[in-house]
């Protein structure tokens, strides 16, 4: 099992980690990392290794065999053996990106009550699928609501319940296509405001900043019909 430094803490840039493993696809498994691996739309992160005068770019980060992390190298040379230390460096400005549009696009979820088929994120923009009959009406109103959301500068948050208490409660899922991940015996929420009447929370893997504010200027861009009921609204950072 590869330790989540990311999860601990979304705004560590650099750390040291042992090699643990090497996949047959040619990736590195380290015993802890800071890195992020692709999943629940959310790009894996980026950035580099160093060891004994060595540097190796990594390209992403995807999940491995079990719980294990995998960096992906962008080119082909020889990878740091077993039980090397090396240090990681973050791509820190494509992550911290792609964090922004990670919780705008939270905040969009919350301004549009439909179901969620789908999702990506990018460091420039962000998109959500909404089962709804149509398109929203008022453009202007919606990101207004967006802006205002983002002003109010409200603290982001983690908690984690039981799988039965997530049973309990169904109205925390939103996403429609991808459900949390069981089997752990606990699910991790993200809170946006406070304990007592939170404006989201709802079941994610993912990174996020600590307060909206640090989301900046968001602008929304296309609305497009995708199907009978499916509606896909795009959301782009300004800054």
């Amino acid at each position: 099992m590869t330790h989540m430094l990311f999860r601990e803490d979304p705004y560590l840039q650099e750390a040291h980690a042992k090699v643990v493993a090497h996949t047959d696809e040619g990736g590195i498994v380290l015993e802890r990392t800071i890195y992020y691996p692709t999943g629940g739309g959310q790009p894996g992160d980026s950035g580099h290794l160093k060891w004994s005068g060595e540097r190796l770019e990594v390209a992403t980060t995807v999940k491995g065999d079990g719980d294990a992390i995998a960096l992906v190298p962008a080119d082909a040379q020889a990878l740091p053996e077993l039980g090397t230390e090396v240090e990681q460096v973050l791509d820190w400005e494509r992550r911290y990106r792609h964090m922004r549009v990670h919780t705008a696009l939270h905040l969009l979820s919350v301004a549009i009550p439909f179901g969620v088929t789908g999702g990506a994120i990018s460091a420039q923009h962000g998109r959500l699928d909404f089962d709804m009959p149509e398109l929203p009406e008022d453009k202007d109103a919606l990101q207004a609501h967006l802006t205002d959301m983002i002003a109010s500068d409200a603290q982001v948050s983690e908690s984690w319940i039981t799988d039965a208490e997530l049973d309990a409660q169904p109205e925390l899922v939103k996403t429609m296509s991808v459900k949390p991940p069981r089997g752990a015996g606990h699910i991790r929420l993200i809170r946006i405001g406070d304990a007592a009447s939170p404006l989201d929370l709802q079941p994610c893997g993912g990174t996020h900043v600590a307060r909206l504010g640090e989301i900046g200027a968001v602008r929304l861009g296309k609305m497009e019909k995708k199907g009978r009921r499916n509606r896909r609204i795009y959301l782009h950072l300004d800054s």
